[in-house]
């Protein structure tokens, strides 16, 4: 079922608000209009919608039975607007219609709009009562099977909460699978495996004794000339609260910026966490596939989520029109996880609009040769640019991480942030690294070495398909991703299954590059094991 409730008074926006969900559900349109176009007070409101309305989607004008109106529907997303007005008509009936909306919920995606005029006065009326009383009631049958519910005021779109509600549906159940054709498609809301599915990372496929190609943080620990600054820092700073003020001038002058654009966060994940807080965003696209945690956070806050899935036919290239206009945040990781794909610059600067905010996610920009794509440095006052030392300097451990925008946005991250969040020695890590940036020069130098020695092996496999990649590991597609992914573990290697990220399935799996003998090993392995899959 896919049914999401817009509630609100009069003039209250909650129209507009309809129809931007619904442009944004990546389906075709079936609009279902309930004013009676005869009532000639009704005649130059009814015009003003149809006037905003999308040439392209249909208007069906709904009877006194909901049914035949919602029943047609194929394949479509049905906007019904508003529902009060259907039950002030002579005869509608409110037990039919909430059986009608809820069987086409069942079919496909429904989005209702209707009147929340049960904040005034009770009508001296007894018609008046009556409708408000037979609203009232439809409004809570809805509301308890609706996957999503807002309140809109003064065009203001509020979520009203219910158990593990993770927002809007966004498309329709077979669409955004991968290979399936169109780049830029919004796919369904997830349900809860799907939820938990976001929170999986590369770590949770490690156990003892089995080589690691499955976390993408380059091999080997830290240099030993960082090891040196956190031994030094533990030695002399560990009675000490955290002061950031250093790690920030270090990372402002290494990236031409200024002091108050810096905002130290406990790893990249965590300055993903604070932005549904932090900008409060009514509608979020987050591209995929992509790293995950952003969407988790996102719909932990309750923001309602669309997924633009980049199409691996063509090289899941990120493609700005596919973004729904009405999304006021976009999240984007470049390079993005699990592809490696490196997005230009020009493409990501396209996603900027009037009133929305671009989030990139720079975590493994530092393993790209002279980082030719990051906004670091020329990022605009409505882009904010997240960055890692967690892959290229291995320190996973140490969870050191930043923001980086504009001071008014960087003010706002900054706000939600608990005191001392950044600890002593990921902040010395993030200012001696500023001021060496020669180490991430030499990593990233390895981390492309690495990789095109594992690309050129795969390259050489029957029955696996690879795709062009930036950093430290590769995709790949294999018969059966599962069973090859199992014949690895039992051969002593442990990889990344692909199939928990939006828009790929059980076919997929990342393979983090290593030295060339530990890739060489791999390969055996791989091409033994997608051998044995006939």
């Amino acid at each position: 079922m896919s049914l999401t409730l817009v509630l609100g008074g009069v003039r209250s926006g909650k129209s507009a608000r309809g129809e931007a969900l619904a442009g944004a559900s990546g389906l075709p349109v079936r609009y279902v209009a309930t004013a009676d176009p005869a009532d000639g007070s009704m005649a130059q409101r009814i015009a003003a919608h149809a006037a905003r309305r999308p040439a392209g989607w249909r208007t069906v004008l709904a009877g006194a039975r909901l049914a035949p109106a919602l029943a047609a529907a194929q394949r479509e997303c049905l906007l019904l607007d508003g529902l009060g007005v259907w039950l002030a008509r002579e005869g509608a009936d409110a037990q039919e219609g909430v059986r009608a909306i809820i069987d086409a919920a069942a079919r496909g995606t429904v989005i209702v709009v209707a009147e929340e005029a049960g904040l005034g006065l009770l009508p001296t009326q007894p018609a008046a009562r009556a409708w408000l009383e037979a609203l009232g009631a439809t409004l809570q049958r809805l509301s308890a099977v609706a996957e999503h519910v807002e309140l809109v005021v003064a065009g203001r779109p509020l979520v009203l909460g219910r158990g593990s509600d993770p927002g809007p549906a966004c498309g329709g159940a077979d669409r955004g699978r991968a290979g399936s054709g169109a780049a830029g498609r919004v796919d369904e809301v997830p349900g809860e495996d799907q939820l938990a599915a976001l929170r999986r990372h590369g770590d949770g496929f490690l156990s003892g004794g089995l080589a690691d190609h499955a976390v993408t943080v380059m091999s080997g620990g830290p240099p030993p000339w960082l090891r040196a600054v956190l031994a030094q820092t533990l030695e002399g700073g560990a009675d000490a609260y955290p002061d950031e003020r250093a790690a920030c001038r270090a990372l402002a002058e290494c990236h031409g910026r200024d002091l108050e654009e810096i905002v130290p966060t406990n790893g990249a994940a965590a300055a993903l966490w604070l932005l549904p807080a932090a900008f409060s965003p009514t509608l979020a696209a987050c591209v995929h596939p992509g790293f995950t945690e952003g969407e988790a956070a996102l719909r932990a806050h309750r923001v309602a989520v669309c997924r633009v899935l980049c199409d691996p036919e063509q090289g899941f290239r990120l493609d700005p029109g596919a973004v729904p206009e009405e999304a006021d945040l976009v999240l984007v990781g470049n390079p993005a996880s699990p592809s490696g794909t490196l997005a230009e610059r020009e493409q990501l600067l396209a996603l900027r609009r009037p009133g929305r905010i671009v989030v990139v996610d720079e975590a493994y920009m530092d393993l790209v040769p002279g980082e030719p794509a990051s906004l670091v440095r020329c990022a605009p006052e409505d882009v904010v640019v997240v960055r890692s030392l967690t892959k290229s300097l291995s320190l996973a451990g140490l969870r050191a991480g930043y923001a980086v925008a504009a001071p008014a946005l960087a003010r706002r991250l900054r706000a939600l942030r608990p005191p001392w969040s950044v600890n002593a020695l990921a902040l010395a890590a993030l200012r001696a690294v500023a001021q060496r940036p020669q180490a991430l020069r030499e990593a990233a130098a390895r981390a492309r070495s690495e990789r095109r020695h594992l690309a050129r092996g795969l390259a050489a496999i029957p029955r696996v398909r690879s795709w062009p990649s930036a950093t430290n590991f590769c995709l790949i597609e294999v018969p059966d991703g599962e069973r090859v992914a199992a014949a690895l573990r039992a051969r002593g290697f442990a990889v990344r299954p692909a199939a928990s990220f939006p828009g790929l399935d059980g076919r997929h799996l990342r393979l983090t590059a290593r030295e060339p003998a530990a890739n060489e090993a791999l390969l055996r392995a791989l091409g033994e094991a997608v051998a044995a899959c006939r």
